[in-house]
């Protein structure tokens, strides 16, 4: 908390009153607070986006390297055709 006080004096020779003002301000520390729970908010936000992205990147892999080997597959059974034809002829 923040507390600021400011005085103001006045003093008068011909025996009249004086008048005194104090203004006190103070923070009740609340934007401090918001803050903090701001930053652990994009924290966790940003660590479930990452886990996703490496997700997404695991999965991707494992599409990639399956297609890889459906094609190999296509390709040995188009060459087994191939020989097939050739020895029937």
């Amino acid at each position: 908390m923040e507390e600021e006080m400011a005085d103001e004096r006045a003093t008068r020779t011909d025996g009249t009153p004086t008048n005194t003002t104090v203004i006190e301000r103070s923070g009740s520390g609340g934007t401090i607070l918001i803050a903090v729970v701001l930053l652990i908010a994009v924290v966790i936000g940003g660590y479930f986006l990452l886990k996703q992205s490496k997700n997404d990147d695991l999965k991707t892999n494992a599409v990639t390297t399956a297609a890889g080997k459906v094609g190999d597959s296509a390709a040995k059974v188009g060459d087994s055709a191939s020989k097939a034809v050739d020895k029937a002829k």
